[in-house]
């Protein structure tokens, strides 16, 4: 405290010599007044003398300076003047408080008042904050008021391309009737969307995708969605016959599947007046058809048949026809559809006309399928024909069941004819790549699993199928791998060496 006292002292000197210089300076003024406090200043000098290093009125210069701060820095400890040797653990503990102070200032700079270093808020002239921004917080969104949590601006609802917090609903806008813009035809306005008019040049590159995509799917309400989100306008007529003419060059059971979505569409997409005028442009182009499908009058015939059958078609629509028609080929289909109406009034049911088809079909009826096709062969011999048969069932996925019936037809026979055709089948429809390796390995695995039901039936049957199988394997469309896994019902003992090949009834 003394080397605090001494400072203090000192600058109060050189304060009162800076003084007593102004008022000797105005004494040389005519007031009165100021030559007598000039007398007074320096009688008061004269009776207290200082010293001529106190008397200087100039700044030290940097020697000094130092000299000064060295002569005291063992006084002086982070700021702190230590009056004894006691106090130094205090001074510490102000110095570490400082410090702590100084910290906490900077980190919540910009939230509100920064402290100086004896730890009072400073603020600017005129009482504001003198901002502060860290650069690590430049793109920090939370609050610098000093109010809140820290978090987000508005909720998170104040940046760029953000409509509001999340979870807000907003309400129909009022319409302001002092707007300068406002309208009063405007209350009354019903906003839709509109669909621009199919152009005609698109019609045909739009509906294609959705009948082939049809055909795969079979779903009519999909169709009648994407044909109800399309502004057909005047082209709708022209949807029956796109459909019909993609189902001439296709299966029997997609024509199924185009008289089912021909009735579906009918009343929902499709007007009965759509449906006649699409049948009569079909017939007018029969010609042109035929070059492409040449039973396409058969065909179309039996399309207006099934048309009339599913109320599409008036029943007059055939007698509007009668005695007006000069084309060959539109007679022909027109008496199709007489004759196969007249037959339905028999007892011919239209309905399942073109069939249904494979994957649509129930197992059973595939099966008996399967084994009149088989029985027709072996009674024929005509390997194209059950070639063809077979494609049109159109279930490729279930030919193992062709395979097996096979094999099991040959284990039930007594002969060897059906042996031979039935080895010679199996070969030509495995070059013809109608039956495919999946397919063929799969029947074969099916009855090498029934074999021992099969043996009740057929008592030779592990010997027949042991022959067959290496028959198989030596035409070669049945591998190496499945031929090994044949079963065998073990050793065979015979009644004697000339029984001619006949077993013991014990061995079964």
């Amino acid at each position: 405290m003394n080397a605090h006292q001494n400072e203090l002292k000192r600058y109060f000197i050189i304060l009162g010599v800076c003084i007593i210089f102004f008022f000797v300076r105005i004494s040389a003024a005519p007031n009165p007044l100021f030559k007598t406090m000039a007398t007074d200043c320096e009688a008061w000098l004269n009776a207290n003398p200082l010293d001529a290093d106190d008397l200087s009125d100039s700044f030290l210069s940097g020697e000094e300076e130092n000299g000064i701060i060295t002569k005291n820095i063992k006084n002086e400890i982070n700021g702190n003047w230590i009056s004894a040797p006691n106090s130094i653990h205090e001074a510490r503990l102000k110095a570490k408080a400082k410090r702590r102070l100084r910290k906490t200032s900077s980190r919540d700079s910009g939230r509100g008042d920064s402290f100086s270093d004896n730890g009072d808020p400073s603020r600017g002239t005129n009482g504001t904050v003198p901002p502060t921004s860290p650069k690590s917080k430049l793109l920090d969104r939370k609050s610098r008021a000093g109010k809140g949590r820290g978090l987000p601006k508005k909720g998170g609802a104040g940046g760029k391309g953000v409509w509001g917090p999340p979870g807000e609903v907003y309400d129909l806008e009022e319409v302001d009737v002092k707007d300068p813009n406002y309208d009063e035809a405007q209350e009354n306005c019903v906003y839709e969307t509109v669909v621009p008019p199919l152009e005609e040049g698109d019609f045909e590159k739009t509906l294609t995708p959705i009948v082939q995509e049809y055909f795969e799917h079979g779903d009519t309400n999909e169709v009648a969605e994407l044909l109800g989100e399309l502004n057909l306008g005047s082209m709708s007529s022209g949807v029956p016959m796109l459909a019909v003419s993609l189902a001439l060059e296709a299966k029997a059971s997609h024509r199924e599947l185009t008289s089912r979505l021909l009735a579906d569409l009918c009343g929902r997409v499709l007007s009965r007046r759509d449906v006649e005028s699409s049948f009569d442009k079909l017939l007018r182009e029969l010609p042109d058809l035929v070059l492409d499908t040449p039973g396409a009058a058969q065909l179309i015939g039996q399309f207006i048949a099934r048309a009339v059958k599913d109320k599409i078609l008036s029943k007059s629509y055939l007698d509007g026809y009668k005695g007006r028609v000069d084309c060959v080929h539109a007679r022909a289909a027109l008496d199709r559809a007489a004759v196969l109406l007249k037959m339905g009034m028999g007892g011919l049911r239209i309905d399942s006309l073109w069939g249904t088809g494979g994957g649509q079909r129930p197992v059973t009826q595939l099966v008996r399928e399967m084994t009149l096709l088989l029985k027709e062969y072996l009674l024929s011999g005509d390997n194209k024909e059950a070639e063809r048969c077979l494609r049109e069932l159109e279930v490729p996925h279930f030919h193992h069941e062709f395979v097996y019936e096979a094999i099991v037809m040959v284990l039930e026979s007594k002969g060897e004819k059906t042996f031979k055709m039935v080895l010679q089948l199996l070969k030509f429809l495995w070059v013809s790549s109608i039956i495919t390796v999946d397919q063929m390995r799969r029947g074969y695995e099916r009855v090498y699993m029934d074999i021992a039901e099969i043996n009740i039936d057929v008592p030779r049957a592990y010997f027949i199928l042991e022959q067959f199988v290496d028959k198989s394997f030596s035409a070669g469309f049945i591998c190496e791998k499945l031929r090994d896994l044949c079963p065998s019902r073990g050793r065979k003992r015979f009644v004697s060496e000339g029984d001619g090949g006949r077993f013991k009834l014990e061995s079964y």
